[in-house]
């Protein structure tokens, strides 16, 4: 008897778990969702995805900066091969460095953006070509950015 009132009960529960939003910060480009980090200080910028061994496919780090400026980032410290997208303050993709390799020695390689960027969104290497991305893509952004500074 127990079971019988306890499933409707689970099913309710899992229907609306199933139902709600996910409450991680994320973005979506080009119809596709990916977690994401958010890095809007000096100290999370710079330390971006340093020294980590991996990136899920479905996850992602925005660098959000509080002006639109030519951009370029280099890969110091970074073990896995990244997509670079730079978008503008309209969060309209305007640049992309693609499979960027992680950097063995110094100097590293420095990859810019071709115009102004606000955003950037680093996500694994290929990821870019396999959703299609193109220039004019708008990426949204769902999630509490926080404080820039």
């Amino acid at each position: 008897m127990k079971s019988l009132l306890v499933a409707p009960l689970l099913f309710a529960i899992t229907a609306c778990a199933a139902a709600a939003p996910s409450s991680q910060p994320s973005v979506t480009l080009h119809g596709k969702r990916f977690i994401t980090e958010f890095a809007t200080t000096d100290a999370t910028r710079a330390r971006g995805l340093m020294m980590r061994t991996s990136l899920a496919p479905d996850h992602s780090m925005l660098f959000v900066f509080p002006d639109t400026d030519q951009r370029s980032f280099w890969m110091k410290n970074t073990l896995i091969p990244l997509d670079i997208l730079y978008f503008d303050a309209d969060r309209k993709l305007v640049s992309m460095q693609l499979d960027v390799p992680p950097c063995k020695a110094d100097p590293c390689a420095t990859y810019p953006s071709n115009a102004p960027a606000r955003y950037v969104l680093e996500l694994p290497a290929g990821t870019a070509g396999r959703i299609y991305a193109t220039p004019g893509d708008e990426l949204t952004v769902e999630g509490n950015v926080g404080k820039v500074e």
